[in-house]
């Protein structure tokens, strides 16, 4: 599962328009008409994912849902994929 949060640099109980200024932050530095980076379109469209689900209230109660289940079923996998996904993204 992704982590839409760590995706958009924004904690889990972030209000409605923190989360949409950290989207416009993000979306601006890898939109594909400013980043020449190869992997910036990718990049883009993982920002708009995950705001286009955490801007939604019913979306975004679903998604933490999961989050918090797969948490509980499987904690020790879920940890190894966020720190997988952060290690990578600090890499760059």
């Amino acid at each position: 599962m992704k982590d839409y949060y760590g995706l958009l640099g924004v904690s889990p109980d972030a209000a409605a328009d923190i989360i949409k200024s950290a989207y416009r932050k993000k979306a601006a530095q890898y939109h594909p008409d400013r980043n020449p980076a190869a992997d910036a379109a990718a990049k883009f469209r993982e920002v708009q994912e995950a705001y286009e689900v955490l801007a939604d209230t019913d979306r975004r109660k679903a998604y933490d849902e999961t989050r918090r289940s797969s948490l509980i079923d499987d904690p020790q996998a879920q940890a190894r994929e966020i720190w997988s996904d952060y290690l990578a993204r600090i890499q760059q």
